[in-house]
C-alpha cells in the first residue's frame, strides 16, 4: 500500500497511549509524504492530536454506542474513499468502526475475535518487555523500521533493556516539537512571579493502584519547598479539583497553586516545558509531562513501566516498590489487609525527593 492517498489511522483512546503513538506518526508521514492522513479519535485526546504529521481530525461519538458509532462511520466515509485504515487499539469496537468507513486495506493487530473485519491481521506480541511505542510502530512493518532508524538514539524505538527501570537517562526524542504539533494556547499559570521557579504535580490517575496517596504528594511538597523554595503547580482535570484544593488545604506558609481544569491537555505543554521538575503517577501526563521536555519523577503503582515507560525528550526516573505481586497491571488491587496497595505504600515522600535530588544532581 506504498501508493495510498487516504490514509484513516484509529487513535489510542487514552492520553498516554496517544503520546505513546508519536513514533508511529511520524514514520507513517515519512512513509507517505504527499497522503492525506486523517486520525480518527475520543474527544478528550483531540488537543494532542500530531497536527505536524495529520491532514485531518475526525471526533468519535463521546458516547460510544453503536447507532452513533454507524452514523459517524458513515461521515468519514462520505469524506473518503479511503485506501489504508491502520488501528491503534486492540478491542473490537474500532476494528468494526474503520470497517463501515469502507476503507480498502484495514491494519490491525489480530485480537478480541476482531480479524474478520481486518484485511491485514498481525499477531499480538504480549511479551512484558515490549514497549507499547514500539507496538504501534511494529504495525507499519519493515517500512516503519525504517522510517526511524536514522532518528537519534532512543530506547523505544527497538529492544529495551532488560531492566529499564535501572536506565536513568532520557529516552531522546528531539524531533518532537511541541509548539507544532499540539498549537497549545495556554502559558503559564497565573499566580507565578515573573521567573518564579517551579514544579509541578500531576497527583490524578484513572485507578486507586495507580494513585500515590494526596498525604504522601503534600509531605513531598513539603520537602521540596523546604529544600529549594520552589512553588508547586497542581494540574488534572476536573476530576483533580479536590486532590489540589486538599494540598492547598495542606500547604501552610508553602506556596501551591491549583491550575486543574484548565482547558485541554495540550495547553499544559507550556507549564511542563518550563517547569524545574515533574512528580506524578504512572498517568497520561506522565507522559505529556516528558514529550513537553519536563524532567519527569512518576511514582509507580501497579503499571509495568516495560511497555508503558514515557518516551523523551524529557529525562524520567521511576519510583516503585517492586512487591511479590507487582506489577500486576490491575486496576483494583486483590490483595487485603497490610498488603492492599503495598506497592504504592511502600514508596515514601522522603524515599522520591532524595531520587528527584540524585537526578537533579545528575
Amino acid at each position: 500500500m506504498r501508493n495510498a492517498t487516504k490514509i484513516l489511522v484509529r487513535c489510542p483512546n487514552w492520553i498516554g497511549d496517544q503520546v505513546l503513538a508519536y513514533p508511529f506518526f511520524f514514520a507513517l508521514r515519512k512513509i507517505y509524504p504527499h497522503a492525506t492522513i486523517a486520525a480518527v479519535c475520543r474527544p478528550w485526546v483531540r488537543s494532542i492530536q500530531f497536527q505536524g504529521q495529520v491532514d485531518q481530525v475526525f471526533e468519535l461519538p463521546r458516547s460510544g454506542g453503536l447507532v452513533e458509532l454507524y452514523r459517524n462511520a458513515r461521515e468519514i466515509r462520505a469524506a473518503g474513499p479511503w485506501d489504508l485504515a491502520i488501528s491503534l487499539p486492540n478491542s473490537f469496537s474500532a476494528a468494526l468502526h474503520l470497517f463501515l468507513t469502507g476503507a480498502k486495506t484495514r491494519i490491525g493487530y489480530a485480537f478480541d475475535g476482531r480479524s474478520f473485519l481486518l484485511t491485514t491481521r498481525l499477531p499480538w506480541d504480549d511479551r512484558r518487555e515490549l514497549h507499547r511505542s514500539q507496538a504501534y510502530l511494529n504495525l507499519l512493518g519493515d517500512a516503519g523500521a525504517e522510517a526511524v532508524k536514522n532518528l537519534p538514539a532512543t530506547r523505544f524505538f527497538g529492544a529495551l533493556p532488560e531492566n529499564p527501570l535501572d536506565q536513568k537517562t532520557p529516552g531522546v526524542l528531539e524531533i518532537f516539537e511541541g509548539k507544532k504539533e499540539w498549537m497549545p494556547k495556554g502559558g503559564l499559570p497565573e499566580g507565578l512571579k515573573p521567573g518564579e521557579p517551579y514544579v509541578v504535580f500531576a497527583p490524578g490517575a484513572t485507578a486507586e493502584s495507580r494513585r500515590w496517596s494526596t498525604e504522601s504528594f503534600s509531605a513531598l511538597a513539603g520537602l521540596i519547598q523546604e529544600k529549594w523554595k520552589y512553588a508547586v503547580v497542581v494540574v488534572g482535570g476536573k476530576a483533580e479539583k479536590p486532590l489540589a484544593q486538599q494540598m492547598v488545604a495542606r500547604a501552610g506558609e508553602g506556596r501551591i497553586i491549583d491550575w486543574t481544569d484548565r482547558g485541554g491537555v495540550s495547553d499544559l505543554y507550556s507549564v511542563f516545558n518550563q517547569a524545574r521538575f515533574t512528580v506524578c503517577n504512572e498517568s497520561g501526563l506522565a507522559h505529556v509531562s516528558a514529550l513537553s521536555g519536563a524532567m519527569t519523577q512518576i511514582v509507580c503503582g501497579a503499571a509495568d513501566p516495560r511497555r508503558t515507560q514515557p518516551i523523551g525528550p524529557g529525562k524520567v526516573q521511576v519510583s516503585f516498590n517492586p512487591v511479590e505481586c507487582w506489577p500486576c497491571e490491575k486496576n483494583v488491587c486483590l490483595q487485603q489487609g497490610d498488603k492492599k496497595i503495598q506497592c504504592l505504600r511502600g514508596i515514601s515522600p522522603e524515599g522520591v525527593f532524595q531520587e528527584i535530588q540524585r537526578g537533579l544532581e545528575a
